[in-house]
């Protein structure tokens, strides 16, 4: 038989007594959700200050699983693993416990802490004084230090049985699932979007995904991996969706009417304005993103200060003064790290002195300029899907374009940067033809184009080529390839 016990998080146990009991039966609950997909036989019973978990399969594979599932369990901050053993004397308990504990205070400094419920011929005392003397006595190295030990040695005994701490596990620690109201999450799959999720899962919010599609499907599919992963590992007790935005059009109307220099700023309070619709329908009060102080031009208190503006909506920053290391290093933790690292870091608007100080008057003539038509079809189109539907599209395998380093004779080059980009760089290829057409017009004009000829799309880094390759494959143009010189 395995038996744990969960510790509370130290803030749900200072609680009142009713929020307590609800925040503890929730946790009981979410704790029965997860380890019975282990053990359907599993027991999990709230006792007010703990919560026990005891199975009879004593298989190492199950002992591993319960302990992966509980340190992924919002509202778990510690959890114990105990042998539980039958005894006649003193000596039964000390013998155990030098076979379980022993080999963890060799050349430290320890103590024996005891509890006892039940009628005993020894007390708490008793047992600490012989069990402590013995290990002081045949563990190398061990000696007792009553104030501020190395390890401490927990034991309890209740009527016939002792119980014998073996392990000490860390959880997630936070608030359980969902103990807080729902929050709408806008989700790029980079580093930071993927913590602050985590976060707010954390903290007890039932967090749903939203994603602004700048890039095509391979930057979709990316997005959605990321989404359900940390659905799958830290919130699946609870349902949760999915929202997709086609952002391309938004993107487009702000390259073609918006001042270079407030483009940023425009396209976060365009996201929020979306994001606080999509969060109405959806019946959730607050949007969440991973913006964090100075890390980039759009994330200055200023410029922060203009895109809130804009909606009525709470927006939620739980990585506002982070470094941008500590939040890689989170990520890292929690094992999002090695797809924000693959993640295309797509962003359809390029600002050569983007404002750091953006005047809320500017932004508004600015904003004059966009045709918000647009905006209410991106919105109104919006794809909403169960986070679990994910699992099937996840699976399916991503085809890359074919990128080429020699171009063949004949052939055309596509540059599909901005405007900017392209007058700032002019693209010249001896024998080559080459156009320019911006990415955000790709969709639109391509088709205009020969029939007869196969296209090499061209950007700085081949990410944005790569993207809208992908998507011209998806609309029958086979003969669209990436030029990387």
């Amino acid at each position: 038989m395995l038996k744990f016990i969960v510790k509370l998080h130290p803030e749900i146990a200072i609680k009142s007594r009713s929020v307590r009991k609800r925040f503890t039966k929730v946790l009981e609950n979410n704790i029965k959700i997860v380890l019975r997909r282990v053990d359907e036989k599993v027991q999990v019973r709230n006792n007010w200050d703990n919560i026990s978990v005891v199975t009879k399969l004593e298989d190492a594979q199950v002992r591993l699983d319960f302990i992966d599932s509980l340190k992924r369990i919002p509202g778990i901050v510690q959890f114990i693993e105990v042998t539980e053993t039958q005894f006649e004397t003193l000596d039964d308990i000390y013998q155990k416990t030098i076979a379980l504990v022993g080999h963890t205070i060799v050349g430290k400094t320890f103590c024996v802490r005891a509890k006892r419920i039940g009628q005993h011929d020894f007390t708490s005392t008793d047992l600490e004084r012989y069990v402590g003397g013995g290990l002081n006595q045949h563990i190398e190295g061990a000696s007792v230090k009553l104030s501020r030990p190395e390890v401490t040695i927990r034991l309890e005994v209740k009527d016939d049985k002792a119980y014998i701490v073996s392990h000490t596990h860390f959880g997630m620690a936070g608030f359980p699932l969902p103990t807080q109201e729902d929050v709408l999450s806008l989700m790029s799959g980079g580093f930071d979007s993927g913590v602050a999720s985590y976060q707010m899962i954390r903290k007890g919010a039932r967090t749903h995904f939203l994603f602004f599609n700048l890039g095509g499907a391979a930057h979709e599919i990316g997005v959605k991996q990321a989404s359900y992963y940390l659905w799958k590992k830290y919130s699946s007790t609870h349902k949760v969706k999915f929202v997709t935005v086609d952002f391309e059009p938004v993107v487009a109307e702000i390259l073609e009417n918006v001042e270079n220099s407030q483009m940023g700023v425009v396209l976060k309070r365009m996201m929020m304005r979306a994001g606080s619709v999509v969060a109405q329908k959806l019946n959730i009060q607050a949007l969440v993103t991973g913006e964090s102080i100075g890390q980039v031009s759009s994330q200055t208190l200023a410029n922060l200060s203009v895109i809130d503006r804009v909606t009525e909506t709470l927006i939620l920053r739980p990585l506002i003064q982070h470094d941008k290391q500590e939040i890689i290093n989170i990520a890292r933790q929690i094992g999002t790290a090695e797809m924000a690292e693959t993640m295309p870091e797509y962003c359809g608007v390029i600002s050569k002195k983007p404002t750091v100080k953006a005047k809320i008057d500017v932004i508004l003539g600015e904003e004059e300029k966009f045709d918000f038509d647009v905006l209410d079809t991106v919105v109104n189109n919006a794809r909403i899907m169960d986070v679990r539907d994910i699992d099937v599209e996840a699976k399916q395998e991503l085809k890359e374009a074919e990128s080429v380093a020699d171009l063949p004779v004949g052939s055309v080059v596509v540059d599909i940067r901005s405007p900017e980009e392209e007058e700032a760089a002019p693209l010249a290829i001896d024998g080559v033809e080459v156009v320019h057409l911006p990415f955000f017009r790709l969709a639109t004009k391509f088709g205009d184009l020969p029939k007869d000829t196969d296209y090499y799309l061209y950007c700085d880094r081949g990410v944005m080529s790569q993207l809208q390759a992908l998507m011209l494959h998806e609309q029958g143009f086979e003969t669209v390839k990436v030029y990387r010189p």
